[in-house]
């Protein structure tokens, strides 16, 4: 089963290219040729970057939401319309579009997160901000109540 874990210091250069870790790059290649989807995070922000088969079960599962509903048609408007598709080149590098960029506020300096089936892609700063924020006034759910670690 695939799994994303961990966290790496990346750089994004001038031109909005980012060398994905090598540790990732062989399994990318495996699973979906190097093939993946870039898209915005509705809630943060921060990219979301799928390996191209993972993100199909996504956007079959946004799409078959119901579209009369605001809130639906909102996300959808964003997840799908922000989607990029983006090939791992011969370096190990992906190309981020600078509207992209301008959304996750991404410079020189960002973390790559794995999140199991996919990547959060954070600027360094609002990264290290977020790791510093007090969680205690969010609600925990019972669900996490219950995880021993």
């Amino acid at each position: 089963m695939l799994k994303f874990r961990g966290a790496s210091n990346l750089t994004i250069d001038s031109k909005g290219r980012m060398v994905l870790p090598a540790r990732y790059r062989d399994r990318l290649a495996e699973i979906c040729g190097g093939q993946l989807v870039v898209t915005i995070d509705t809630d943060q922000p921060c990219l979301l970057i799928y390996p191209l088969n993972e993100w199909e079960i996504v956007e079959e599962k946004i799409n078959a939401l119901p579209g009369f509903n605001k809130a639906v048609r909102r996300i959808q408007r964003k997840l799908i319309g922000y989607a990029t598709d983006v090939e791992v080149d011969g370096n190990g590098r992906i190309m981020l579009s600078q509207p992209l960029r301008d959304y996750a506020h991404l410079e020189k300096k960002v973390v790559l997160i794995g999140q199991g089936n996919k990547f959060e892609l954070w600027d360094q700063q609002r990264w290290e901000q977020l790791c510093q924020e007090d969680d205690d006034d969010e609600e925990i759910p019972p669900a996490l109540m219950e995880l021993s670690l």
